[in-house]
C-alpha cells in the first residue's frame, strides 16, 4: 500500500479535519495520498484529483462518510475492483462498518497488506427507447422504476431469461442486489440477502396484488422490464442518486456487471452484529 484515494461527504463538519489527520498519517508512513477534487477544495492547501481517476492510481480508497457516499465511490471505481475501505462518520453504517475509533488501528494493518475484503456484486441497467440505448447505469444497490408524486399505478411487464414473469401493477419496481436488499428492497417487504450470494432480488412497491411478493433469481439472469403507460410521471434511478425520466414502451434491461465492489471487512465486527447494530434486534 503505497499510494491511497480520499474521498468524503461533502459539507460533513468532520470531514475535512479527520481527512488532514488521515493524510499526516499516512505522509509519515511516506505513502502517497490523492485526494478527490472537492475535499482537496476544501483542505484548502492540498493538490486535489478527479474522482474518476483515482481509483486507477492508487491501491486502496478511504471513504469518509455514510453508506450514501460509499455507494457513490463504488460507481466510480467501476471495473478497476480497488479495495475501498468505509469510515462512518456518524452511526453505524450497512457498508461503512469502521469507526473513528477503529480508524488508525485498522489503517496500520491494511497497509501492511494484512486485511480481508468482501466482494460485492453490482448491476448494469439499460434503457432502451425503439429499440436505441438512451441510458446505461451501474449500481451497487438497486435499480428503481418508480412513479412521480401524482402519477397512477405502473403496468410493468416483467421478463427473465425471456421467460414472462408477470405485469406488475404497483406504484414502482426494485431490482436489488444482495448489498442492496437493506435499502429500498428492506422497505418495501423485501428479504434480507446475505452478502456474496448469488442472487438478485426483484420487489414490487405497494402492488395492486396482494399475491404480487418479491421473487429471488440467480445473479446470471438477464431481467426486462417493459413499462406499459402512456401520460404517466414515471423515471428509472440508479441507487436513488441518479436516474431519467421513462417513456411508455421503453424497456429497461438489467443483469449481472462485470464490475464488483471490493470492501475492506472491519476486523471487530461481523455483518450479522452490524444487522442486529442497526435494525435494533433484541430491543424491547
Amino acid at each position: 500500500m503505497k499510494k491511497v484515494g480520499i474521498y468524503a461527504k461533502r459539507n460533513h463538519p468532520d470531514a475535512v479535519r479527520v481527512a488532514r489527520d488521515i493524510i499526516e498519517w499516512l505522509r509519515t508512513r511516506n505513502i502517497e495520498v490523492f485526494p478527490e477534487n472537492n475535499l482537496a477544495v476544501e483542505l484548502g492547501d492540498i493538490e486535489g484529483y478527479p474522482g474518476g481517476s483515482i481509483p486507477a492510481m492508487v491501491h486502496l480508497i478511504i471513504v469518509l462518510g455514510g453508506d450514501g457516499t460509499l455507494i457513490s465511490v463504488a460507481r466510480e471505481v467501476g471495473d478497476m475492483h480497488t479495495p475501498i475501505l468505509g469510515v462512518n462518520l456518524g452511526s453505524l453504517g450497512f457498508l461503512t462498518e469502521i469507526t473513528l475509533q477503529e480508524l488508525y488501528p485498522t489503517l496500520e494493518e491494511v497497509i501492511r497488506g494484512n486485511f480481508n475484503v468482501t466482494s460485492r456484486l453490482m448491476l448494469q441497467g439499460i434503457v432502451r427507447r425503439d429499440g436505441k440505448e438512451v441510458g446505461r447505469y451501474r449500481v451497487l444497490n438497486d435499480i428503481v422504476i418508480n412513479k412521480g408524486a401524482l402519477a397512477r399505478m405502473i403496468d410493468m411487464e416483467a421478463w427473465v431469461d425471456e421467460i414472462y414473469l408477470t405485469t406488475f401493477k404497483a406504484d414502482g419496481l426494485i431490482i436489488s442486489t444482495p448489498t442492496g436488499s437493506t435499502a429500498y428492497n428492506l422497505a418495501a417487504g423485501g428479504p434480507i440477502i446475505f452478502p456474496g450470494q448469488h442472487c438478485l432480488v426483484i420487489s414490487p412497491i405497494c402492488p395492486h396484488m396482494l399475491t404480487n411478493r418479491p421473487i429471488i433469481v440467480s445473479d446470471e439472469s438477464l431481467i426486462k422490464i417493459e413499462v406499459k403507460f402512456q401520460d404517466e410521471d414515471v423515471v428509472i434511478t440508479a441507487d436513488g442518486q441518479v436516474g431519467m425520466p421513462l417513456q411508455g414502451g421503453d424497456i429497461v434491461e438489467i443483469r449481472k456487471s462485470q464490475a464488483y465492489t471490493l470492501l475492506v471487512k472491519s476486523p471487530s465486527k461481523d455483518y450479522f452484529q452490524v444487522l442486529r447494530t442497526k435494525l435494533h434486534w433484541g430491543e424491547r
